[in-house]
């Protein structure tokens, strides 16, 4: 796997500092991504699980966007690969979903996404109240979006060691 990742700064300000650490973990999952097929990217963790590399890109690019562009820019932008019929779907329609599409969609959503949270005067900004009348902060959403993608790189860990025994953090 080539890694071109930035380090995170060992010192700077907050902002800076979780800035540094989500595109961190942005770029952690597009190593673990690169230089497979498609049908790499689209092979499953382990039955009955729908879990995929593609599966990762496509659910991350929905977190992305439901976060930052529904929640803190108060956009109407749907869902992108799922619904309250399809709870899954991006998870489990990945079998002939456009591989080139999805990482495309995932890095046009972190575009979104860094501009809807470069428009934000300070990290107390307070996000779209959500359905059960609750507020986050635009620190919140940051410190949630780094804990999502942790938690989902380690999946994609994983994912790459079982497809091609690649490892790394």
């Amino acid at each position: 796997m080539t890694d071109n990742r930035t380090y995170p700064p060992p010192m700077a300000g907050e902002r800076e500092m979780l800035r540094s650490w989500l595109d961190w973990h942005r770029e952690t999952l597009a190593v673990k991504c690169a230089g497979l097929t498609d049908d790499e990217l689209r092979l499953r963790a382990v039955p009955p699980s729908t879990m995929s590399l593609l599966g990762l890109v496509r659910h991350l690019a929905d977190v992305e966007r439901g976060w930052f562009r529904r929640r803190l820019a108060g956009e109407d932008a749907g869902r992108l690969y799922y619904g309250d019929d399809d709870p899954d779907g991006d998870f489990d329609n990945v079998d002939t979903a456009s591989v080139a599409e999805a990482l495309a969609t995932w890095r046009r959503e972190i575009e979104h996404a860094r501009a809807a949270e470069a428009t934000c005067p300070d990290l107390d900004v307070l996000a779209k109240v959500d359905r059960e009348g609750v507020h986050f902060s635009l620190r919140w959403i940051l410190c949630h979006m780094i804990e999502e993608y942790a938690r989902h790189n380690g999946h994609a860990d994983l994912l790459r060691q079982r497809i091609d025994g690649a490892t790394g953090e």
